[in-house]
């Protein structure tokens, strides 16, 4: 078992997480164990409830919010069965990354079970989205997921325009994304606290940029931006609760894109869907 404590960003409530095993074929599940009942939400898209700017599920009338830094470290590490008990609504925002969760998963360790594991094969060129924003989805040129991120918020925005792209395995995860931050503007962040959301988080627990720059703290990577954004994609894309093949490309894409693409996917899954070995 790995547990983590911390304070949920938007509701400033202590919270502690604990990744326990689970047995094959049981996929992430959320436990909210501070209700009576335990309440049990398995981690799919068909559970996604929209709430801004994070992702969110709801089951058997229990909600838990912000899950995508868990569920990005969970996919990262290809950890497909893992029970998440949780003792509050909202996970921990901790530095802003998932570096955390996947320290703690890491020092834990990872089981092979004798299962085997969903796989889906994009066949065709899918795509999402309107000029603004938009998410493509392509069949593969190699083995696996690759992700690409594109970020440009126009010239006279301080967050730069910025790519990151990767083959997404346990080791590129750990090495390329998991590390990167949570960011928004500076007055976002005002007008998100005079709404009484966000007050116990600063400027040391994710990235502030106002008109000069980032505020009060040093960039991880230069296109750290972007990399988060690609972190938040494979949490939103371990939705669909197995293993994607091809290539997602992604233009200032959010968390409701990312879920309608995880949608469309399954619905047109039908000839695509095989299985591998489990963890």
């Amino acid at each position: 078992m790995a547990v983590v404590s911390g304070f949920g960003y938007w509701s400033g409530q202590d919270v502690q997480v604990e990744f326990r095993p689970a047995p094959p074929h049981t996929g992430v599940v959320f436990v909210r164990r501070d209700l009576s009942p335990a309440r049990r939400i398995p981690a799919t898209v068909f559970n996604r409830v929209e709430i801004p700017r994070r992702t969110s599920l709801r089951a058997q009338g229990a909600t838990v919010e912000m899950v995508e830094h868990v569920l990005a470290a969970l996919a990262g590490l290809r950890i497909d069965n893992c029970e998440v008990w949780v003792d509050a609504v909202e996970m921990p925002g901790l530095d802003g990354s998932s570096q955390p969760f996947v320290a703690a998963l890491d020092a834990a360790g990872v089981v092979e079970q004798a299962a085997e594991r969903p796989y889906l094969i994009i066949r065709e060129l899918t795509r999402l989205g309107d000029e603004q924003s938009w998410v493509e989805a392509h069949p593969p040129r190699q083995p696996g997921l690759s992700l690409m991120f594109r970020l440009d918020y126009g010239r006279r925005n301080p967050i730069s325009r910025q790519t990151f792209h990767a083959l997404i395995t346990p080791d590129t995860f750990r090495r390329e994304l998991a590390a990167s931050r949570t960011f928004l503007l500076k007055s976002e962040a005002e007008w998100l606290r005079s709404q009484g959301l966000g007050l116990r988080a600063g400027t040391q627990d994710l990235l502030v940029f106002d008109e000069n720059g980032l505020v009060d703290n040093e960039l991880r990577f230069p296109n750290e931006c972007a990399r988060h954004k690609t972190l938040d994609l494979v949490g939103d894309l371990a939705l669909s609760g197995c293993d994607l093949v091809g290539q997602v490309v992604a233009y200032r894409s959010g968390h409701k894109l990312n879920a309608e693409l995880v949608n469309v996917l399954l619905r047109e899954s039908g000839l695509g869907m095989t299985w591998r070995q489990s963890a």
